[in-house]
């Protein structure tokens, strides 16, 4: 019986979303894990390439098209909905999988007991354009390295690094947010999922995980387990050219605007950190944490 299912949101963004779905086949441990795959409003030939590949990678495709965006966030909602097991492995479209990479957050949960709900996530390792900005959980290298786009990524070099690099490192932090968790359906459900509040895209993981912290949730990322995160080509620069590498697209830009307000208009103040950069619970506010998932749902089916 199947332990994870991967769930994976996109929209116009289909040589990336190629790629994560050929490193789960490739390098997941669980390599016939089940995939859903949530595609919004695709014009690029995400639609046609998953309806001709479904059965060669076994996967499970919903393609929806609407005049009211789900956003990453939605697509997620709506893929952890559909999964059937018990753990669920959310990843982004612009991201590959290091070897063993499901494995090794699985194994977290032996250490706690079943009741408690616990999101272990993934060491990011990405190219260098946020390096101004400090980000626990994160390893930059030069953009030429492993190489920062879809057709100059080198996967065969980043595994062997990837190995060699959760060999001799034993690091965790107590990290929640940005790209990608594993968790518990139950744990995902119970907080009600992304807030369709900041639909497409952009604060909802602040959202989610500020929740998850509030109601006691443990969080744990390892660099026993690794992702290459092509940095934001799912939303923040996908839309730009070679040369303006560092240039936020405008639906990204629009987004960030919009959402900053819904964040002050729902918690009541900005996001404050400590020391890790981790949200420090918004618990004064009067705002009830739980949202019910099933309610939250009807907005993105």
């Amino acid at each position: 019986m199947d332990k994870i299912t991967t769930c994976i949101s996109t929209n116009n963004n289909l040589e990336y979303l190629k790629l994560a779905i050929i490193s789960v086949r490739q390098n997941a441990y669980y390599k016939d894990m089940p995939i859903i795959i949530h595609a919004e409003n695709c014009n690029d030939g995400t639609d046609e390439w998953l309806e001709k590949v479904k059965d060669k990678y076994k996967i499970e495709i919903y393609i929806d098209h609407n005049n009211h965006p789900k956003g990453i966030g939605g697509g997620m909602n709506f893929c952890v909905d559909k999964a059937k097991t018990e753990f669920v492995n959310i990843i982004h479209s612009d991201m590959w999988i290091a070897p063993n990479q499901d494995l090794e957050l699985l194994k977290i949960f032996d250490e706690f007991d079943e009741s408690e709900r616990v999101i272990a996530s993934s060491y990011r390792i990405q190219p260098d354009i946020f390096k101004d900005q400090p980000r626990p959980g994160t390893v930059f290298h030069p953009l030429e390295t492993f190489g920062a786009y879809h057709d100059d990524f080198d996967s065969e070099l980043y595994d062997k690094w990837a190995n060699e690099f959760s060999k001799i490192n034993d690091v965790r932090v107590r990290k929640g947010g940005g790209a990608g968790f594993f968790c518990r359906k139950r744990d995902y459900v119970h907080i009600g999922g992304n807030d369709p509040l900041f639909s497409p895209a952009s604060w909802d993981d602040m959202d989610i995980f500020s929740r998850m912290q509030m109601e006691g949730y443990k969080f744990i990322m390892t660099t026993k387990s690794t992702v290459w995160h092509f940095a934001a080509r799912g939303s923040h620069f996908r839309d730009e050219a070679k040369d303006e590498f560092n240039k936020k697209s405008k639906r990204q830009t629009e987004a960030e605007q919009a959402n900053v307000q819904k964040w002050i208009n729902k918690w009541g103040r900005m996001p404050k950190y400590d020391n890790d950069t981790f949200v420090i619970p918004i618990d004064d506010t009067g705002v009830n944490p739980i949202m019910d998932f099933k309610e939250n749902l009807k907005y993105f089916i």
